[in-house]
């Protein structure tokens, strides 16, 4: 048995988020930060792909280089991404709650950052029994509800 950690001991939490762009109205403004996370080593990116919405309901996918048209955002360092969690049954999940004529984005990343953190719980014997988001609207109303009650 090997005493050396593998890539796998060392994994970080797995996330995925899913924005939907109402008209599909894509700017490509938050690409260049998530690059800026990936060369950083913030994060994984494991599965990227981008999806249209038709009025008739069909989904479609979206070429990386059709998102902003104007040519000046290299997106070529995500052609390829797939890790192969994403299948077709999640992205009929994700036509699902679309809207006609949106665009999504869909990502699933690694927390690299929190890679030695969770190794380090994994090997004392912790393991995950729950985790979520908290929603920044509802920080901020618990942020004016304190402020109102002091």
């Amino acid at each position: 048995m090997s005493t050396e950690p593998s890539e796998l001991d060392e994994l970080g939490p797995i996330d995925y988020l899913v924005v939907e762009f109402p008209g599909s109205r894509m700017t490509g403004e938050g690409l260049p930060l998530l690059i800026d996370l990936v060369d950083r080593g913030i994060i994984r990116i494991l599965d990227l792909i981008f999806v249209k919405k038709e009025q008739d309901g069909t989904v479609v996918g979206v070429e990386l280089a059709d998102l902003t048209g104007d040519r000046q955002l290299d997106l070529t360092v995500f052609e390829g991404v797939s890790s192969g969690l994403l299948g077709a049954d999640e992205i009929d999940d994700v036509s699902g709650i679309l809207e006609p004529g949106s665009s999504a984005g869909i990502l699933v990343y690694e927390n690299v950052w929190a890679g030695p953190f969770a190794a380090a719980l994994r090997r004392a014997g912790g393991r995950l029994v729950a985790n979520g988001r908290i929603p920044v609207q509802d920080l901020l109303a618990s942020l004016d509800a304190a402020e109102a009650g002091a």
